[in-house]
């Protein structure tokens, strides 16, 4: 199992991606276009209010002017949108930390000096910007770099297999746990294992979802009584999917048993389940 990119949770790892080079620069273009038209619009009504200014006065506008298209345009809208500017809206971007937490006004801030200064109409004329991002593997510019952020895409499917959904009898359970023991290598694991348990053989399944149901209930904490393992993987990966989801202020589907999907994974004396399938303790039916 190969690792992505990037790495912040269960769902999150595998659903979002480090933005492309040509991306960030269309989002680029579209907020340059709206700068453009604060630097007029803000412009104007300082020359409308400089006729009676002296020349010293009419210069710090000038330069109020630069510092507001330039610097607090992209941090208000990144501290306010948690990551993102109009162009970063509208190309499905996002900035969040490294740890995949949102950003905070020091980051933006960081960001936003950055590119004042450094990069966009900056000392290095986008170029040091361009390269840095080009070297970069998650496509940091500098930037990011010093802020210790990284843009993501937010609009990418998850790529095949099946994706866990709480069950419903879980829902309780599993919103009172304590999921700092799981490991981002660990989530991955029993996520590439959930999407990818319809191809693997019986004995490689028994034998890969019995040691994954051990470890994830030795982070967690023990299941409850009669809980398949299919059950126990799909909800702490549901859970821990939610509570990403809420970090970076995405929507976050409801559990409705409607909607179960129950994750074919066989267990010994756990994950099995007698056929036709038929309620078992605390009310789960077992995975067809």
């Amino acid at each position: 199992m190969t690792s992505p990119d990037f790495v912040t949770g269960e769902a999150v790892a595998l659903d979002l991606r480090p933005a492309a080079l040509p991306s960030r620069v269309v989002a680029g273009l579209i907020d340059v276009l709206l700068q453009a038209l604060v630097f007029t619009v803000v412009g104007a009504l300082f020359t409308a209010t400089s006729l009676a200014l002296s020349e010293a006065a009419t210069q710090a506008l000038g330069v109020v002017l630069l510092v507001v298209t330039l610097i607090v345009y992209p941090v208000t809208f990144e501290t306010l949108l948690r990551g993102r500017t109009p162009g970063k809206a509208v190309m499905g971007l996002r900035v969040v930390r490294d740890d995949g937490g949102p950003i905070a006004f020091r980051q933006a801030l960081a960001r936003g000096l950055a590119g004042a200064f450094l990069e966009r109409p900056g000392i290095t004329l986008f170029s040091a910007g361009v390269v840095c991002s080009l070297l970069n593997e998650k496509g940091k510019r500098i930037g990011d770099l010093l802020a210790g952020t990284v843009v993501l895409r937010e609009r990418v499917a998850v790529r095949g297999g099946t994706v866990a959904t709480m069950p419903p009898q879980l829902a309780d359970w599993a919103a009172g746990l304590n999921l700092s023991g799981l490991g981002d290598e660990l989530a991955l694991s029993v996520r590439q294992f959930v999407s990818r348990a319809g191809s693997l053989t019986p004995e490689a399944r028994d034998q890969l979802g019995g040691q994954l149901v051990a470890a994830v209930t030795g982070a967690v904490g023990p299941a409850p009584e009669g809980a398949p393992g299919w059950a126990v993987l799909a909800a702490v990966l549901a859970e821990r999917r939610r509570r990403e989801s809420e970090r970076l202020a995405a929507p976050v589907a409801s559990y409705a048993p409607a909607e179960r999907v129950p994750v074919p994974v066989a267990q010994p004396a756990v994950m099995e389940a007698p056929s036709p399938p038929a309620p078992g303790p605390g009310g789960f039916a077992a995975p067809s």
